[in-house]
């Protein structure tokens, strides 16, 4: 007998578990759910690995590039005969086959042009941190909304117990003549004032649900019995938020037009260039069957032609295109340069407040805390004087939703306190 109740106890505990952490929602849980869901991360993610496949180093660039070109043609009427190289008036089949290499020995340009794709890669990546940052802190203020719900409907369940056994003992009462039939009105009121506002936080909680699920872009049918729990940031909140994304992102912006000012530079510069060529062909006249041309593998052994050479290319006037070119780069630098420092000003100004509003939950929660000290010790003489009679249903009503008021307010400013927490950690580029 034992064992069969150790067994059902075994059982109930586990599939207690196994189901309840199925509907149990901690904070990175749902982060980490919306961050693998996420579409427009997705997309980021793929023009990380664009940037990554256009990237081209500067050994890649200073590879040659080889070529092979092969025509067949038809000249008809007076022609240059390919054997003499004299123009005779015949018809002449031509087949001309060529193969070219070129590679850039000096390329400012190509050294220029590396360091960008290089940039852009680490430019799509800051990108993405910035979308997975302004994601993470969109997910957490929906947690926290929705949170704040949950533990007021929890409060107000709470509550709602001592209603139900003051609604019994005043029917009680009633029917033995110990209380007056308005007593009775007066607690059905109050008993069904506090159902209404029981379903409508019910309801509210379940529409913050549904919008955090669909922020997270999951699929929930059980979401009604979905619990939220209480995140513990155990990390220490720091002055520095040069981590921050959209700072890093500045900068790497500001990174890339100095390049393109390069970039544009590169084209007052000189290049030199290496070739090489190799040619051959093979003809043969089409109205003078008299005449005896070597056939097609003599010919193509016979005519070949090779070219090794350099080139150097020195700009020396461009009707002052570039110049102007080069000049907007510049300018358009030093808007990213502020860019910079607006950001940093930005991010500043928000982790100022946001730890001004810390400091100022702080000081709210010690008086909170002695205002529901207060409205317990209220709460119970109440709770006396209602049941000897000395006071009415309305009365305690009163102090009874000024209790239920008091706790949810304390409560709910710890919440705040760890929200402001989580945006601070959030806000100066961190991971929770």
């Amino acid at each position: 007998m034992n064992k069969k109740a150790f067994l059902l106890v075994f059982i109930y505990t586990f599939c207690f578990s196994v189901f309840g952490q199925d509907n149990s929602w901690p904070l990175q849980k749902c982060i980490d759910e919306a961050m693998k869901n996420s579409i427009e991360i997705k997309i980021s993610q793929l023009q990380v690995k664009k940037s990554q496949k256009l990237h081209n180093s500067i050994a890649n660039q200073m590879l040659p590039t080889v070529s092979f070109t092969g025509n067949q043609s038809y000249n008809f009427g007076s022609t240059i005969d390919p054997s003499t190289n004299g123009r005779v008036s015949s018809n002449i089949q031509n087949d001309n086959f060529y193969l070219n290499a070129q590679m850039n020995v000096i390329d400012f340009r190509a050294f220029a042009n590396a360091q960008k794709t290089k940039i852009d890669i680490e430019k799509a990546k800051a990108d993405l941190a910035v979308i997975e940052n302004e994601y993470q802190l969109q997910i957490v203020e929906s947690y926290y909304q929705a949170l704040f719900t949950q533990e007021l409907l929890k409060i107000q369940k709470q509550q709602f117990k001592n209603s139900e056994f003051n609604l019994t003992r005043i029917q009680k009462e009633v029917e033995i003549g110990s209380k007056p039939q308005s007593d009775l009105y007066d607690m059905q009121l109050n008993f069904t004032q506090e159902e209404v506002k029981i379903l409508e936080t019910e309801q509210l909680f379940l529409i913050q649900k549904k919008q955090l699920f669909q922020l997270m872009n999951v699929e929930n049918t059980s979401i009604a019995e979905v619990v939220l729990e209480h995140f513990v940031n155990n990390n220490s909140i720091e002055n520095s938020f040069e981590n921050n994304p959209k700072i890093i992102a500045a900068e790497l912006n500001y990174k890339g037009n100095l390049n393109e000012t390069r970039l544009q530079k590169a084209d007052n510069l000189p290049s030199l260039t290496t070739f090489y060529g190799f040619s051959t062909f093979y003809y043969k006249p089409l109205n003078q069957p008299d005449v005896v041309v070597d056939n097609f593998n003599k010919q193509i052994s016979d005519n070949k032609n090779h070219q090794l050479g350099l080139q150097l290319n020195v700009p020396i006037f461009n009707g002052f295109r570039n110049s102007r070119r080069v000049s907007a780069t510049k300018i358009e630098a030093e808007k990213s340069k502020f860019v910079i420092e607006q950001e940093k000003l930005k991010i500043k100004n928000q982790i100022d407040i946001e730890t001004q509003n810390k400091i100022n939950l702080e000081q709210l929660e010690a008086k909170l805390a002695q205002m529901k000290t207060f409205a317990d010790a209220s709460f119970r003489t109440s709770q006396s004087k209602f049941t000897s009679g000395v006071i009415d249903a309305v009365v305690f009503s009163a102090v009874k939703n000024q209790l239920l008021s008091t706790e949810y307010d304390l409560l709910k400013n710890q919440l705040q306190r760890q929200f402001t927490d989580v945006k601070i950690h959030l806000i100066q580029g961190k991971s929770l």
